[in-house]
């Protein structure tokens, strides 16, 4: 029960081939491409410019998440503490029903 028991290596089952033969092949040259003609740069685009509702947008859609956020971390934080509250109250019945006898 105790002794530990190594598996064993399974036996091939089918017969090996051998590797087929590769046999080099010659590269001839072709025609040389022409080459690519001259394509015009696409003008470039001016930088974004953040018009004031966009940026009241960006600062309130922040300001949201960082409440929610501290929300989710407050109520995560007193369910710890209600839940240890109630282990220490629990803790210290169970200790004095015991050291009652």
């Amino acid at each position: 029960m105790f002794r530990p028991k190594i598996p064993t290596m399974p036996q091939p089952t089918g017969s090996a081939t051998p590797p087929a033969v590769v046999e080099p092949i010659t590269i001839t040259p072709g025609v040389p491409a022409p080459p690519p003609a001259f394509v015009a740069p696409a003008p470039t685009r001016p930088a974004v410019r953040p018009t004031p509702g966009s940026t009241l947008a960006l600062v309130g859609g922040g300001t949201a998440v960082v409440l929610v956020v501290g929300a989710v971390l407050v109520s995560v934080l007193l369910a710890v503490a209600v839940t240890a509250a109630s282990v220490a109250v629990c803790a210290v019945v169970i200790r004095s029903a015991l050291t009652r006898r």
